[in-house]
């Protein structure tokens, strides 16, 4: 588990193709790794990936084909930018919010324009994302933990202040860059319990309708 607060920025160092999968190295910069061990968890652009060598200044890590498939690990490359943040322990202020690092979906910047000193962006998520979004709930984007502002369809906006422009690879995003969704864990779970004793027939839907809610006292 993670709280979506951004901890360094790393750099893809290399990346290995392993039988269909990738083994890739991330240098991590001023991360400090002086308490990472083997097998521990480190979220890499909201990635949950598990440190399988530490050679010093950096780490090595599996990428399986799921995680190519459904993350912009497809589209990266050497050098590129990462956020990185090591799983949270019983002391950890619980900033940002609860992240499991298991990326939903990508998403895509639509829009971007100076406010002020912020930056604001509208991100267009995937259609079967949109019902998890909601205006003044909580997304994690690149691994970042940040609050929607706004919701229209499946276009969400966001405002990003000075200093997480300067301390994450949100800084970077243009129109058109992908980037990593990860919606609010409580909503996710919320549908699949509103299923019931459905939920175990593969027949039955996985959406939430008006009325499911009616019945179960929230319409």
């Amino acid at each position: 588990m993670f709280t979506g607060i951004i901890q360094a920025v790393g750099k893809i160092g290399a990346m290995e193709p392993r039988g269909g999968d990738v083994r890739l190295y991330v240098k991590t910069g001023m991360l400090d790794l002086c308490d990472v061990a083997l097998g521990d968890s480190i979220a890499t652009n909201g990635v949950c990936l598990t440190v399988i060598e530490l050679p010093g200044d950096g780490f090595w890590a599996d990428v399986s084909r799921e995680s190519i498939e459904r993350t912009c690990f497809r589209f990266a490359k050497t050098g590129a930018a990462v956020n990185l943040e090591k799983s949270l322990t019983p002391e950890t202020r619980m900033g940002g919010h609860l992240v499991t690092g298991h990326v939903d979906g990508i998403g895509e910047v639509v829009n971007r324009h100076d406010d002020a000193r912020s930056v604001k962006f509208t991100i267009r998520a995937p259609a079967q994302l949109a019902k998890y979004i909601a205006e003044k709930g909580s997304i994690c984007i690149d691994g970042t933990s940040l609050t929607v502002n706004a919701v229209s369809g499946a276009n969400f906006d966001i405002n990003i202040i000075p200093h997480t422009v300067k301390e994450t690879v949100i800084g970077g995003y243009q129109v058109g860059t992908q980037v990593n969704l990860e919606v609010d864990l409580i909503a996710r779970y919320l549908e699949r319990l509103m299923l019931g004793e459905q939920a175990a027939d593969p027949k039955a839907g996985t959406g939430l309708d008006l009325a499911t809610l009616r019945d179960n006292g929230f319409a």
